[in-house]
């Protein structure tokens, strides 16, 4: 496992860190380079199931905030993007 700042994140866990270096986004500067969207959909190729909250994880950690405090207007337009995202 290669050394990543990603654990250093809010909301990034072991799990979502390692499928986020699968996608090719292996630190901190790469993900908010990529955005939230970017990464939700690359993340999308391992899960196709992945759920609004990693979306709000994804966020949350851009941001460098827990996802518990995004404003209700940023979650309003991430349950869209996810809702558009999700559709196949």
């Amino acid at each position: 496992m290669m050394e990543t700042d990603l654990y250093n994140q809010p909301n990034i866990g072991k799990d979502t860190a390692t499928k986020l270096i699968q996608v090719g986004i292996n630190n901190y500067a790469e993900l908010k380079a990529a955005g939230t969207e970017q990464a939700f959909l690359r993340l999308q190729t391992l899960d196709p199931g992945a759920c609004i909250h990693l979306l709000q994880a994804l966020e949350g950690a851009i941001e460098g905030i827990p996802k518990t405090q995004l404003s209700a207007e940023k979650k309003q337009e991430l349950r869209e993007f996810h809702r558009l995202a999700s559709r196949k």
